[in-house]
């Protein structure tokens, strides 16, 4: 027991220190000594990426050390999914996420997919330059409980309410949550367009999707 413990600690700090080239041995080593995925995923992953989170929110850690453990973290998920799979093990919630049509900067959306997933989360990236009928699609094939907008252009963020407009033609707005985020962003305009959250920054977009569901 005390070395399963121990195993699920060095997975949490390989996560915090950004260690991409020994975690999927350190996550296959928990595995052998018996600690389950789901296990590995509460007591480790999802954990360590809150406190990165956490550290982000009070300037204690930047962008691209967030990146690097966003990417460690999803070395470990690879191998774990597919056994949460087998095992029957549900994800928390299902988002649909996407940068919206004209935009091509998916760095900040990226980072939010990868942190959604250390929450358990399970999540469809629809990529870059998503127009709405993608958005639509995505939701009808899916049924996700969020869908999640990211703009970085103030001539693009203008084709967040056409999504929103077309869940609501289809049926479908009151089945889904809408979280929007990117630099031109703003509460507000979240406000305005009739979205149910605004979010500045993966950490915090992470906090409010796991309120959502």
């Amino acid at each position: 027991m005390a070395d399963q413990e121990a195993l699920l600690k060095r997975v949490k700090q390989a996560v915090l220190a950004g260690e991409m080239e020994g975690i999927a041995e350190l996550t296959n080593q928990a595995l052998a000594q018996g600690v389950g995925a789901r296990e590995i995923l509460d007591q480790a992953l999802t954990p360590a990426m809150d406190i990165v989170g956490e550290e982000y929110e009070r300037g204690d850690r930047y962008v691209p050390e967030m990146l690097i453990s966003a990417e460690t973290m999803k070395g470990s998920v690879r191998i774990l999914k597919p056994l949460l799979v087998e095992a029957g093990v549900k994800a928390r919630g299902k988002v649909v996420i996407g940068t919206v049509e004209g935009d091509l900067h998916d760095i900040g959306k990226d980072l939010v997919a990868m942190m959604l997933e250390g929450a358990g989360l399970e999540v469809v990236n629809l990529g870059a330059e998503v127009t709405a009928e993608e958005f639509l699609k995505a939701a009808k094939e899916h049924e996700p409980n969020i869908i999640g907008m990211s703009a970085l252009l103030t001539t693009t963020m203008i084709h967040m309410p056409e999504v929103i407009e077309g869940l609501k033609q289809a049926g479908l707005r009151d089945s889904v949550k809408i979280i929007i985020g990117g630099a031109p962003v703003t509460q507000g305009y979240a406000d305005k367009i009739g979205a149910d959250g605004y979010a500045p920054d993966a950490a915090s977009a992470t906090k409010l999707a796991k309120s959502l569901v």
